[in-house]
């Protein structure tokens, strides 16, 4: 379930585009206003926001908030207003040309995607920089690890639920015995990740638990700095629990000596209008405070004040 609460009247795009002119436009940032307009929008009405400012202001919204806002706040709102598969788009192309690439963020674009979001996700991205997700990841990996991301990223799945158990049962044997040969960058592994659907993949990796009396995330080890295992975890981890894993790097984002203000806002930001009820839930189980106090707790100002609202919760 989402967190995101818009109001049940239709709020009027031209009256909250006044508001964050407003907001903008007097003497000094009213940041709490465009929180109170932004936080409470979902994709399709902060993309009619963004039409209706343009249209009567002749300004590009999203330009004119980055020059009034700075630091996380203004990356987080940024983030926010773009339309979904353009946000997975920058978050795409920023992991791949960072000094140190974040390659679990496409792993996570690919794994956590339906087949059709993906595709958007990948439209967009040869929209805004004019070539494809797929050319970029393979300039900006080498070995198994790009075998492993281009697979994930440039096929196109079944998305049904039709599974063949069979199948299932054969391909969990040859995962566990690539796992144990220590030959786990085997063209076969990516072959059944890169191809497989994700309801295929799942029935794959119960019957590897129940083959092994382990999961296969848990068969994965060695070098934590070694690039293509950290994805290939990443990859199970999103097909098989999704809101499990996001929960996760939420931990290890506020657990960590200083904040990570990117991966916080990277999941925050991207499952509001998905599942981030269900992610809060599980973060809850495996911590000794809410997802909320956490955030309260290491997050100050308008920053602070932005992520409270789209968790659904503004009462700190």
């Amino acid at each position: 379930m989402a967190t995101l609460i818009v109001p049940e009247n239709n709020p009027s795009p031209v009256e909250d585009a006044e508001i964050i002119r407003k907001a903008c436009k007097g003497w000094g940032t009213d940041e709490k206003a465009i929180i109170s307009v932004l936080g409470h929008r979902n994709a399709f009405q902060r993309k009619l926001i963004r039409k209706t400012y343009e249209e009567l202001y002749q300004e590009d919204l999203i330009k004119q908030l980055e020059s009034e806002l700075s630091g996380d706040f203004e990356k987080a709102i940024y983030r926010w207003i773009l339309d979904p598969a353009d946000r997975d788009a920058v978050l795409a192309n920023v992991a791949l040309k960072n000094a140190k690439p974040n390659y679990r963020v496409i792993v996570e674009i690919s794994c956590v995607h339906s087949p059709k979001e993906l595709l958007e996700v990948k439209r967009a991205y040869h929209s805004r920089y004019k070539h494809s997700l797929e050319e970029d990841v393979a300039s900006h990996t080498k070995g198994d690890l790009r075998k492993l991301l281009f697979a994930l990223v440039g096929t196109y799945k079944y998305d049904g639920n039709e599974i063949d158990s069979r199948l299932a049962a054969s391909e969990a044997k040859i995962l566990h015995e690539m796992i144990q040969g220590k030959s786990i960058g085997h063209e076969e592994v990516i072959r059944i990740l890169g191809t497989r659907s994700r309801a295929q993949l799942i029935a794959t990796f119960n019957c590897f638990k129940d083959q092994q009396s382990t999961s296969i995330t848990k068969s994965i080890v060695g070098d934590p700095d070694d690039a293509f295992l950290e994805a290939l975890r990443v990859a199970t981890r999103c097909i098989y629990a999704p809101q499990k894993y996001f929960a996760k790097v939420l931990r290890n984002a506020i657990n960590k000596v200083g904040t990570d203000e990117d991966a916080l806002t990277r999941v925050i930001v991207t499952r509001a209008e998905k599942d981030l009820k269900d992610i809060k839930d599980m973060y809850h189980k495996r911590s000794t405070v809410t997802l909320d106090h956490a955030v309260a707790k290491e997050t100050s100002g308008d920053y602070q004040a932005f992520l409270l609202t789209l968790l659904g919760s503004e009462g700190y």
